[in-house]
């Protein structure tokens, strides 16, 4: 099962996967090694990760969720520049099951975050306006968590209790 958090301290420190949401309010430019230049437009992003080492899942986002780190991954240049949101973790899960379950998403860089995986052409993925369809798909596929559009906002939701409200 899955669930949302908008804390990393709310994640289990267990080994396993997530979806980090992320919003960048302007256009970022991204390099990788050995590819062309590429840019970020503003927007919603999906960036499917695991962890797998010490705090498992509570040590991996909440290095994600903290600002001033040294830039050692791709997500790093995202999370510094822009915000974010939250994200589902799925305790013994697979990154590249969740960027598989999320595959009708635009790939707005291809091998960000992947340069070491076979199998996905990207572990970022665009979020269109936020769109409710790629949740709706995680929604079915692992039954829990949830984003929904009003005319407030997005907002994340458990059971459906709103968690915070983003702007």
């Amino acid at each position: 099962m899955g669930e949302f958090c908008t804390h990393a301290a709310d994640a289990p420190p267990l080994p396993g996967a997530y979806v980090l949401a992320v919003e960048l309010a302007a256009p970022l430019a991204v390099t990788l090694p050995n590819r062309p230049a590429a840019s970020l437009g503003p927007g919603h992003y999906l960036y499917c990760g695991s962890a797998r080492g010490p705090g498992g899942l509570r040590a991996r986002l909440s290095r994600h969720m903290r600002r001033g780190k040294t830039i050692r991954w791709h997500i790093d240049r995202l999370t510094e520049t822009g915000a974010v949101l939250g994200a589902w973790f799925f305790p013994g899960g697979d990154e590249c099951e969740l960027v598989a379950t999320l595959s009708s998403l635009p790939v707005p860089i291809a091998g960000f975050g992947s340069t070491d995986c076979a199998r996905c052409r990207s572990h970022l993925l665009q979020w269109p306006g936020g769109a409710t369809s790629a949740i709706d798909t995680l929604t079915l596929h692992f039954a829990y968590s949830l984003w929904i559009k009003n005319q407030d906002g997005l907002r994340p939701v458990r059971d459906g209790k709103l968690l915070r409200r983003l702007p």
